[in-house]
């Protein structure tokens, strides 16, 4: 059979790599510039702690880990003959990979309660796994890159986090990247004010596919989920707000005066655009998105996505927002949070559409050993040792050359991976060197040679 791999996965090369590993890095820096600490957890945790975090439509997206040995010896024969595997998965997986790393994050806060001290900052750069459907910049394996705050409900940590991902866009060249704000609270008062609030999670979920279906699809869905079509008929303006941050605003407070909870949100909206109005960004733009809804159950404060530059077709290459009690679901109460990530492999892609990657440098060796006499071989292995104590990075070419063809392999190495640094023999302790750019060789010794390539 020809190999492959599964659907979703990718294999990537070593300038991808590099590539990667330069958003990475960029990305890790301004984290800890920002005050944030790394932390790592497993990848896959029991299936309890994951199921019934996410949603209706998020669990049906986790991958299950069978148990192992014989998994169906177990299991009633009456409900294997019944077929259902909702009921028979619980008895055959007691473990899955991680849909995000939030919920992880939050059993990880509650389990070292005693060993963390408040606020917490933690930054998190690990894959995480869900079975959607691929398609381009949608992965059923990627990697997530989060920051959040547990144990603070100031809104600075709003703010903080909109400058966080201005910073990170910024200096990735991504010029031009819009934030857009929310607030659950906002959500939940529009839903109390056009009679739906028993009807709040079905709300949300449709109207956070504004953007893939459209709103004739939002309001299908709507209706399928049971939501009146006079309550339709009255949120009807939220599909066409428009103007400043500021005349949203006030629309809204016009819209919510009878639900407390839906002007809580937008004082809280008011204090971040104000705050951030005043500071500033350097090349993102803040925009208040009434729309904007995150699917995720968790979330009970600000709301967060980020959409890539204009003109570049691609789903959002960040998100997040505030969880008050997300902890409570495994005992610990009334510490809240809230948190970000940034969505590395769109981001890659948009990068890549941009040309925004510069050249980029592979791992190389400083100086190679050629190998055309086998009898030099341990003075170059002692040589190179001596180079790399000084992080020198230093290679012999490991094939002895017993033809001239041979050699001609060897120097055709060198040029492919554009090494400057040739040693081509030993003759009495002394090493002939040659410098690929400018031609130039001389006979050295080994610390004149350090010295040389240092």
């Amino acid at each position: 059979m020809k190999p492959s791999i599964p659907k979703g996965t990718r294999d990537f090369s070593s300038s991808e790599v590099a590539k990667r590993n330069y958003i990475f890095n960029t990305i890790k820096h301004a984290f800890e510039n920002f005050g944030f600490q790394p932390i790592e957890t497993p990848s896959f945790e029991n299936s309890s702690t994951l199921m019934g975090k996410y949603g209706e439509e998020g669990d049906r997206l986790i991958f299950k880990i069978l148990n192992s040995g014989d998994y169906l010896k177990k299991v009633d024969e009456a409900l294997l003959t019944e077929k259902n595997s909702l009921k028979t998965t619980s008895k055959i997986s007691e473990k899955a990979l991680r849909y995000d790393l939030t919920v992880p994050f939050a059993r990880y806060v509650v389990q070292h309660q005693n060993d963390i001290t408040f606020p917490f900052k933690r930054y998190q750069i690990q894959p995480v796994w869900r079975a959607d459907r691929p398609q381009k910049g949608r992965f059923r394996e990627f990697y997530q890159c989060d920051a959040d705050v547990v144990g603070s409900k100031s809104l600075l940590q709003e703010v903080e986090f909109v400058q966080l991902y201005d910073t990170v866009f910024s200096k990735l060249g991504l010029n031009g990247a819009t934030i857009k704000i929310n607030n659950r609270k906002i959500l939940s008062g529009i839903a109390e004010v056009i009679g739906a609030k028993d009807k709040l999670i079905d709300f949300t979920v449709a109207l956070d596919k504004l953007d893939k279906i459209g709103k004739e699809g939002v309001v299908k869905e709507m209706l399928e989920k049971g939501i009146p079509e006079d309550a339709i008929v009255k949120v009807d303006p939220l599909f066409n707000f428009s103007g400043t941050n500021q005349d949203k605003l006030a629309s809204l407070q016009e819209m919510l005066q009878a639900s407390d909870e839906g002007l809580a949100g937008v004082q809280e909206l008011r204090t971040v655009v104000e705050m951030i109005e005043e500071i500033g960004l350097a090349s993102a733009s803040l925009t208040l998105d009434v729309t904007l809804a995150r699917g995720l159950n968790y979330y009970t404060g600000a709301i967060y996505e980020v959409a890539p530059p204009e003109g570049v077709k691609m789903g959002s290459i960040g998100g997040g927002g505030r969880y008050d009690d997300l902890t409570g679901i495994f005992g610990l109460k009334d510490v809240s949070g809230v948190g970000i990530s940034f969505g590395l492999d769109r981001i890659y892609l948009v990068m890549e559409e941009l040309n925004l990657f510069e050249e980029v440098e592979l791992p190389k060796p400083r100086v190679l050993f050629l190998n055309f006499d086998e009898a030099e071989n341990l003075s170059k292995i002692k040589a190179i040792k001596k180079l790399r104590a000084h992080n020198i990075k230093s290679e012999l070419y490991p094939d002895t050359a017993t033809s001239n063809k041979q050699e001609k392999k060897q120097w055709k190495y060198v040029g492919s991976r554009d090494i400057q640094y040739v040693v081509t023999t030993i003759k009495n302790d002394m090493f002939v060197l040659k410098d690929m750019v400018n031609g130039e060789q001389t006979t050295c010794s080994l610390d004149e040679l350090i010295s040389k390539v240092q």
